[in-house]
């Protein structure tokens, strides 16, 4: 009874998560070569699609910064935010980490407490505000031509850790996206694979993008709202 009202709660807990964008947006990607964007252009980056989306909505930017690097783990990275000394006044704060742990044979039990700590921080970050918060799944190299020959054994391991990240941010009531479907469909659909054959292409960021904006609450300036109910009224 016990577990079965814990996985109750769990549930509650994903489906009252949600992402707000406010307007005047300050944005922070934490991540690694998948944030950074590796094999694609600065203009394809999926950070830097996602502002320009969102601007494309009305919505203005004071600020829009990644902190990833290809190859980073989740001590790496928590190491770099150290280093890094960053004031908690941003209003969006994405985190993607993971995959490095796996490739480089690091356990999915290690990765739980690290992963915990560093959503911990980003939501310090967001000004303890979770709501400006989320999570993305780890995309599966296991369907690029770089990983298909090890394809089973990869999408295993993506899997052992999506399930730890998707039940921390559960836990901690972060909005959650599972772009991993996205991924897996790289040998079908060879475009949305880099020319490296590993990475992402702009195009399957692009997908990831849409799928953050169909779960979203954005919120206008106060400004922006009168001058549009200003429209309406014929002023």
């Amino acid at each position: 009874m016990k577990a079965f009202l814990t996985l109750i709660f769990l549930f509650s807990s994903s489906a009252m998560a949600q992402l707000i964008i406010e307007d005047n947006i300050k944005f922070l990607a934490l991540g690694d070569s998948y944030t950074i964007g590796e094999s694609v252009t600065t203009n394809e980056r999926w950070p830097v699609q996602l502002m320009d989306s969102l601007s494309a909505r009305g919505l203005d930017y004071v600020d829009s910064k990644i902190l990833a690097t290809t190859g980073w783990r989740t001590d790496n990275l928590a190491e770099a935010i150290r280093h890094a000394k960053i004031k908690t006044e941003y209003t969006l704060v994405s985190l993607l980490i993971g995959v490095n742990n796996l490739y480089q044979g690091k356990s999915v039990e290690s990765y739980k407490p690290e992963f915990q700590a560093l959503l911990e921080t980003a939501i310090k970050i967001a000004g303890g505000k979770k709501s400006r918060v989320f999570v993305l799944s780890i995309p599966d190299y296991g369907y690029t031509p770089f990983g298909k020959k090890d394809q089973p054994a990869i999408s295993k391991g993506i899997d052992e850790y999506n399930a730890v990240n998707e039940s921390i941010a559960r836990e901690m009531n972060v909005k959650y996206y599972n772009i991993t479907d996205i991924s897996r469909r790289g040998l079908a659909e060879p475009d949305l694979v880099a020319f490296d054959g590993l990475h992402p292409s702009g195009k399957m960021y692009s997908e990831w993008i849409k799928r953050i904006l169909t779960n979203v609450k954005i919120e206008h300036s106060k400004e922006e709202d009168e001058e549009k109910e200003k429209d309406d009224d014929g002023g």
